[in-house]
């Protein structure tokens, strides 16, 4: 089985346009399972026109702190907390939620007066899309932690369906998460666009992907929006330059729709297929 992983440094290049499109080509061929490791915004899904899920299944990846016995407690524990979650209000000690991570210092230094809880901080959702696929999707709740650790459950979901190849679309960025997608995999889809700020990007979670010494492709979307910039991604990339897509108003209109991009007419189709005949013979 192939675990492929679209990533990105920066947001907003195109990760999960192009993560859709590889899933709905790879499963013309083969079982397939996608996965929207994007948990703080996932939006494979309306790549794909999915607006509601078969399962949903709320988990619990992280813990908080809570005051169980006030006569336990003194001033110092006001320093205690590195986060600033503990505070005195009307002479009682109360631990900010939004602010606890769950670390456990406050438990340890007053074992008498906090107790740590699970706390249920996500999701796990499934459809059985119209395609002949399961997309596997999870959602951080608002407010809280441990996004990295949802990942690491929705990938564990996504095994349980049986597939050849899982396509997992990333978290923009080098954090928990991403670091959570990409362990494991046996590819990596990095995409990048011609600007500073996204070959900047792309060198950063290129970090990433070296750590776990995996192979990895670049690809550059909307490269006519800055041809001579795309042209020196393009040899910095060397054999690792996977394919490049142009800028086209239509893809827009894709995802406005919910329609995957791959069914329309615009002129990327043929070129995120040239990307996905490149991809099979490095995989």
């Amino acid at each position: 089985m192939k675990k492929i992983v679209v990533a990105s440094g920066k947001g907003g290049v195109g990760k999960s346009m192009l993560a859709s499109s590889l899933a709905l080509l790879f499963s013309k061929s083969t079982k397939i399972v996608a996965c929207d490791c994007d948990v703080d915004a996932p939006n494979l899904g309306l790549w794909l026109g999915v607006t509601d899920y078969d399962e949903r299944e709320k988990i619990s990846t992280s813990e908080k702190a809570r005051v169980v016995n006030q006569k336990s407690l003194d001033d110092e524990v006001l320093e205690v907390c590195r986060f600033g979650a503990i505070k005195k209000v009307k002479g009682k000690y109360v631990i900010n939620p939004l602010l606890c991570e769950g670390c456990g210092t406050c438990k340890i230094l007053y074992p008498e007066a906090i107790e740590i809880k699970p706390v249920r901080n996500g999701e796990l959702r499934v459809k059985r899309t119209k395609y002949g696929f399961p997309l596997v999707s999870g959602q951080l709740f608002p407010g809280e932690t441990g996004s990295g650790k949802i990942v690491e459950q929705l990938r564990k979901k996504a095994e349980e369906f049986e597939h050849d190849v899982m396509i997992l679309d990333s978290a923009a960025g080098i954090g928990c998460p991403v670091i959570a997608s990409i362990r494991g995999c046996d590819y990596v889809v990095l995409v990048t666009e011609p600007t500073p700020s996204g070959f900047s990007d792309l060198k950063r979670i290129l970090e990433v992907v070296a750590h776990f010494d995996l192979p990895y492709g670049v690809v550059i979307n909307k490269w006519d929006i800055n041809p001579r910039f795309s042209d020196r991604i393009r040899k910095w990339a060397g054999d690792e330059f996977l394919g490049e897509i142009s800028y086209d108003r239509k893809v827009i209109d894709s995802i406005v729709n919910l329609n995957p991009v791959i069914f329309s007419d615009s002129k990327v189709v043929d070129e995120i297929k040239g990307i996905y005949e490149e991809l099979r013979e490095r995989v």
